[in-house]
């Protein structure tokens, strides 16, 4: 039986480069090693969802789908699941994937103490059933509308602990989620921490050494890990500044106990260029379609 659908269309990947183009279906691969293939000319080679997100087109997953769907295409042929590409070779979308993300929603929450960031657990409900059409802040200027459907697919891009509040993004774009927590995400986090040091709640600054607050931009380790350095200050005598560029569980929480300090409350108010703002406590806004992280 003939597939009767009509031919999709298709927008070309950005190519990475002004080589050349090669023509027909990708060559054979060859094995050289667990987890390492090169095309038998010798180029290395990347599974096609992989180099979908590395091109910023989509994440892995949005690939699979859209491949599973029949809208890749691979040097003019549909792509079939588990493909492996070279970089030079030229990757097309269906327009009808575009289409789909046009229509994804990223959510700004201000995430107050006992909700957890993901799933349920221990009886804490999770953040995203804070999102609902009474919660919307009503200041929120997006021309968005709410609907249920937008909770489909809405996860947190990245963690925010229990008894912490502020600044969570949940989203349907794994455009959106690779950039803030994927593995080579370098965005930047900024959080307000009040602090204590032993029986000290006030001008707690006085109180902590100069080479403590050293150690806590550079210097200490977690789960046998090195931390990557971390912009550390004083914003008043009982609150710290931090920024970071990784999310390691309870990270801030953690580094502090490492130099003695308590954490009494922590509040996040920036990811990359987006701010907590006014947003209140418990409520949510859209995501701009001018902001971008």
């Amino acid at each position: 039986m003939t597939d009767s659908r009509p031919t999709p269309a298709f927008r070309r990947a950005p190519p990475p480069d002004n080589k050349p183009r090669p023509s027909g279906p990708p060559p054979a691969l060859k094995a050289t090693g667990p987890g390492v293939r090169v095309a038998a000319s010798g180029a290395p080679t990347t599974r096609l969802n992989k180099r979908m997100a590395e091109l910023g087109l989509c994440s892995r997953r949005e690939a699979d789908d859209w491949i599973d769907k029949g809208w890749v295409k691979v040097n003019g042929e549909v792509a079939p699941m588990g493909l492996q590409v070279k970089h030079s070779d030229r990757i097309e979308i269906d327009k009808k994937a575009q289409g789909q993300q046009a229509t994804q929603v990223t959510i700004l929450l201000n995430k107050p103490m006992g909700y957890v960031s993901g799933q349920a657990e221990d009886g804490h409900q999770p953040a995203v059933t804070l999102v609902t059409a009474q919660n919307r802040w009503p200041d929120d200027n997006a021309r968005f509308f709410f609907h249920p459907s937008q909770l489909r697919g809405l996860a947190p891009a990245g963690r925010l602990d229990i008894d912490s509040i502020g600044l969570l993004v949940l989203t349907q774009d794994g455009r959106v989620a690779r950039q803030l927590i994927g593995e080579d995400s370098q965005m930047d986090k900024e959080y307000l921490v009040r602090v204590s040091l032993g029986e000290t709640v006030t001008n707690v600054q006085a109180a902590f050494p100069a080479e403590q607050l050293a150690r806590l931009r550079h210097g200490l380790a977690l789960d046998g890990q090195p931390l990557k350095p971390a912009q550390v200050e004083w914003q008043n005598p009982e609150q710290l500044r931090f920024v970071l560029t990784e999310g390691k569980k309870r990270q801030i929480r953690r580094m502090c106990e490492q130099v003695g300090l308590k954490v009494v409350g922590l509040k996040r108010i920036r990811i990359g260029r987006v701010v907590l703002g006014h947003l209140p406590v418990g409520q949510w806004r859209y995501l701009a379609p001018h902001e971008r992280f």
